[in-house]
């Protein structure tokens, strides 16, 4: 689901605590439009989400969320991207993963999430 309005880490975990894994959230954020879309088996079916409401691939990166981890994890197969410069799972340039960071933050209310 794309996200349409903040939620609590908490009641997302609880939406999501769901069908795939047991205490983590996978979700795909898009730098560009400041979306996010939670819930999804892989994070390539959260950017095909994303793709089907007009984002562009460039600007969408994949995370895990866990609830009592102390920061966004930086690691999914659609972050790799030679053509940007962007050669592992993480998320290498610095701006790009504080700007995840930032959309992350407005959509999803998360007390581990340092500023």
């Amino acid at each position: 689901m794309i996200l349409r309005e903040p939620v609590k880490f908490d009641e997302l975990l609880g939406v999501c605590k769901f069908k795939y894994y047991d205490e983590m959230v996978k979700a795909v954020v898009d730098i560009e439009r400041e979306l996010i879309a939670v819930n999804g088996h892989m994070h390539a079916d959260l950017e095909e989400m994303l793709l089907d409401d007009e984002s562009r691939q460039q600007d969408l990166w994949g995370i895990n969320l866990h609830p009592d981890g102390e920061e966004i994890e930086f690691d999914s197969l659609i972050n790799i991207r030679p053509g940007q410069n962007n050669r592992s799972r993480g998320i290498e340039n610095p701006e790009v993963a504080q700007k995840v960071v930032e959309v992350t933050k407005k959509w999803i209310i998360h007390s581990h999430i340092p500023n």
